[in-house]
């Protein structure tokens, strides 16, 4: 791959070229990223609704409804009627022991 023109085209690389240039790419990536995910939960003590769990945990509200339906973190979560309340730090402890 090291003596390809970077104005080739992705469609006249062989699939060997294709496969190490790919490796390449992720190996940079991997040197790049830190290798533990740090939540940030800044100061806040309570997060509200599903899109406070949402940016608690960095995911989609498709995956934080199911992290609060899982049960997972059901002793941090507050439920009346249709308002959410979520202490940030137990959520976080008990996702913690349940992964």
């Amino acid at each position: 791959m090291m003596n390809k023109d970077l104005d080739t085209p992705i469609w006249q690389l062989t699939v060997r070229e294709f496969i190490e240039l790919h490796q390449n790419l992720m190996q940079r990536d991997r040197l790049d990223k830190p290798e533990a995910i740090t939540i940030s939960t800044s100061d806040e003590k309570y997060v509200y609704g599903i899109d406070g769990i949402a940016k608690l945990f960095s995911c989609s509200r498709a995956t934080a409804s199911k992290i609060k339906s899982s049960g997972k973190i059901d002793k941090a979560v507050k439920q009346y009627g249709r308002k959410i309340i979520v202490d940030v730090p137990m959520a976080i402890d008990l996702f913690g022991k349940h992964k």
